[in-house]
């Protein structure tokens, strides 16, 4: 079987190293100069490595961890080396509050001093009111608001929720963003009380040993040039600057219908097709064989960022607060969304140069996508100004570089996950076909790498010429059937 994969980041990258796992034969078509999506690496100050995209990986979901064993950087795999983060708010940089789930506290006492004593108070009320009907769905902002404030929201949810989506807490899907909240939601009458009954429960379960969060030293933008190698090295055709400009179902010379990638460098014929790009691109590839799921991708909606990175002078940063960084609450009036101080995050960082501090800032949520129309200097400068009056810095730094991701995040709003449901039904009514990528199962990077296995096996177990089919189906092979992604 030849599958065509159109979209080289991680999420097709991964679709292409499992389906090649499973002997099939594979052509990755990447309409940008360079793979891997919103993972990239770059330099700064002339040879110092930084990431200029996504810089770690959940570890505790096991995805992106073991891929990025299965393609050689294990040994490179690299815990950050500080943890805990912080919140830039109320005037001054003070430590994230412990016994949270994404920010809504167990116990009003844990976020003193970030939420005000009236806020507080109305924390106090949420064990008083009556339960809250969440239905099918509900945004977390209204949702925990309504419990707990807009305090909690404002200061505490929203930064958390932004580091993950750049979105509006008040948009967002309770259900999608933190289902476990959603649940407590459904079985407790107090949110309190629901978020103690979460922690209780994972204090409960399996001992978690290992660390939370994973980088690759180098930058996490390594692994998608090596999974590209790992495929490569198996045989797969990897094209750079090639869009897909149209799909199309054609006639096989053995009577099957094949697939027909129109590029500007010719067509690509398949037997199969992994759609790996985002929401805009799917729905203009689907919409002649699956318009229903080309109809709901055309309704995702994504959020625009910027990430600058900075290089100062080490000793000109001795004064910066510890830890990793922090985050910052919109309701503050800021520039910047979050700093993260890389070079204390991460030991390969400092190793590089240790006459050099690196941190990066990043702006933009959705809605706000006119920050993005600055040019780099004044999105320096306005890094620069808030780095100086939440930390006192007031260097220059040596080096400067500003990347924009346009369209970097898709949205999860209300009703996320019955539209995925639908777009997902849709595509499975087509033969041969798959979808995957952060739009439909989470943006993490373990999800992603996730969505491209099972866009992958799919395709395996249920090929759309049977009779000729060169792979093996579900239950040929034991580790398919002993295994269940989770």
């Amino acid at each position: 079987m030849h599958v065509l994969v159109i979209g080289g980041g991680i999420s097709g990258l991964a679709a292409a190293h499992q389906l090649l796992a499973d002997g099939a034969r594979v052509t990755v078509l990447e309409a940008g100069a360079v793979l891997g999506g919103k993972l990239r690496a770059g330099s700064i100050a002339g040879t110092a490595a930084v990431d200029l995209g996504a810089e770690s990986m959940l570890a505790r979901r096991p995805e992106a961890v073991e891929l990025a064993r299965a393609v050689g950087l294990g040994e490179r795999l690299a815990p950050p080396s500080v943890a805990g983060g912080a919140l830039w708010t109320r005037g001054t940089v003070r430590p994230m509050p412990k016994g949270h789930v994404m920010g809504v506290p167990g116990d009003p006492a844990a976020v003193a001093g970030v939420v005000s004593p009236e806020g507080l108070a109305r924390i106090e009320e949420d064990e008083r009111l009556p339960r809250t009907e969440v239905g099918e769905d509900v945004s977390v902002g209204d949702y925990v608001a309504g419990r707990l404030g807009r305090e909690v929201v404002d200061r505490l949810v929203e930064p958390l929720l932004g580091g993950v989506y750049a979105g509006d807490a008040y948009r967002i899907s309770l259900r999608a963003a933190v289902p476990q909240l959603y649940e407590a939601a459904r079985g407790e009458r107090s949110l309190l009380a629901g978020v103690r009954a979460v922690q209780q429960r994972a204090a409960a379960g399996p001992a978690r040993t290992g660390p939370v969060f994973m980088g690759v030293e180098g930058g996490i933008g390594r692994l998608p040039g090596a999974v590209a190698d790992a495929c490569a090295a198996k045989g797969a055709d990897i094209r750079l600057s090639t869009p897909v400009r149209e799909l199309r179902r054609v006639a096989g010379e053995d009577g099957d219908r094949d697939w027909l990638a129109v590029t500007d460098h010719g067509t690509v014929r398949g037997d199969a097709v992994v759609v790996a790009v985002p929401a805009p691109a799917a729905a203009r590839l689907l919409g002649p064989h699956a318009p229903d799921a080309a109809a709901g991708l055309d309704q995702v909606a994504y959020a625009s960022m910027a990430l600058v990175t900075l290089a100062f002078r080490r000793a000109d940063c001795d004064g910066l607060p510890d830890g990793s960084g922090f985050l910052v609450p919109p309701v503050d009036g800021h520039a910047i969304k979050a700093a993260t101080f890389s070079t204390r995050k991460w030991g390969w960082v400092a190793e590089q140069d240790p006459g050099l501090f690196v941190l990066r800032t990043s702006l933009g949520r959705h809605g706000e996508e006119r920050v993005l129309e600055r040019d780099d200097a004044e999105l320096v400068e306005l890094s620069l100004g808030d780095l100086r009056a939440a930390t006192g810095l007031r260097a220059r730094p040596v080096d400067t570089l500003v990347t924009r991701w346009r369209g970097g995040l898709p949205q999860y709003p209300v009703g996320h996950l019955e539209r995925v449901s639908q777009i997902k039904e849709a595509v499975a009514r087509v033969p041969g076909l798959a979808v995957a990528g952060a739009v439909y199962e989470g943006v993490g990077i373990p999800a992603c790498v996730a969505a491209g296995r099972r866009a992958a096996r799919h395709l395996v177990q249920h090929p759309a010429n049977p009779a000729d089919r060169t792979v093996p189906q579900a239950g040929e092979t034991g580790e398919r059937e002993q295994r269940r992604e989770p």
